[in-house]
């Protein structure tokens, strides 16, 4: 199944760089080059469109629903960021600087980390995504941070010069969630925003210690929650979702969200339906 997955999507143009087997039972992850933004949201459209014509071909279900099931690893769509100047120089990174970022990725990282919140409804827009950020301890991104080499950090700089912004799932649309995060990276360096310093802790080592307390912003609760963070956030609202797309969005989200609070789950009937009040 994997090398036809290889060989479908060389066909149609992928240049398909390596795999591997994730943490998860079933749990795979294959990789293709980088390109252009919009380039590389075709690219993922056309690769997740892949994968189901080779399930289809071998009676199999691939997968992206972000949390299949719990206790064991989800699936996260990491978005990778490197700068090039028309010489081919990487304007993100500067050996000397914190993390061998330069003071241009800094300010892209900062508007990242500045809008969290609303960068974390588009990244992961179901339901189903707030039970990978609450099944801890399988790497989901739960908190505002970034740190060098750090995969327990929403924001992980991976080599010097680029960064790795880790909360999106397999869920996300890519050209929304591309758009988002550029607009967020251009405002940080518009603004100059300083992401602070890099976290060097694991950040389940930093919440044992803090004893209950929340030393870092956490993400929203759920898809909700996330809904209200976005609405609030002009920037990437109307950046990244102009004209109309905002309002479409939100009213299928929104409804969603509300079915989802509506309907009756397993969880609920093993835990409710034989006690006695």
């Amino acid at each position: 199944m994997l090398l036809d997955v290889v060989e479908y999507g060389q066909a149609l143009g992928l240049d398909m760089s390596y795999g591997d087997h994730e943490d998860a039972p079933g749990q795979l992850e294959l990789n293709f080059r980088f390109d252009r933004p919009v380039k590389t949201a075709d690219n993922i459209t056309t690769y997740r469109q892949v994968c189901a014509a080779v399930g289809r071909k071998h009676g199999l279900l691939p997968s992206f629903m972000p949390k299949p099931f719990t206790g064991v690893s989800a699936n996260g769509h990491h978005h990778h960021f490197t700068l090039v100047d028309d010489e081919g120089n990487n304007v993100f990174h500067d050996p000397g600087g914190p993390a061998q970022l330069s003071d241009v990725a800094r300010h892209f990282l900062g508007g990242m980390l500045d809008h969290f919140g609303a960068l974390m409804c588009v990244g992961n827009p179901t339901v189903n995504s707030y039970c990978r950020m609450w099944d801890f301890g399988f790497w989901a991104p739960v908190y505002k941070n970034w740190g060098w080499q750090n995969r327990t950090c929403t924001v992980r700089v991976a080599s010097g010069g680029r960064f790795e912004y880790r909360g999106v799932d397999s869920s996300c649309n890519p050209f929304l969630t591309v758009a988002a995060l550029l607009v967020a990276g251009l405002d940080g360096i518009k603004r100059e925003l300083d992401p602070g310093e890099p976290q060097s802790a694991n950040t389940y080592d930093l919440l044992q210690e803090a004893n209950g307390r929340q030393p870092l912003e956490r993400v929203p609760d759920s898809l909700g929650d996330a809904l209200i963070a976005l609405g609030k956030d002009e920037v990437i609202r109307d950046g990244a979702m102009p004209g109309r797309l905002w309002k479409v969005f939100h009213h299928y989200k929104r409804d969603e969200w509300e079915r989802y609070l509506a309907a009756v789950t397993d969880w609920e009937r093993d835990e409710y339906l034989e006690v006695l009040p």
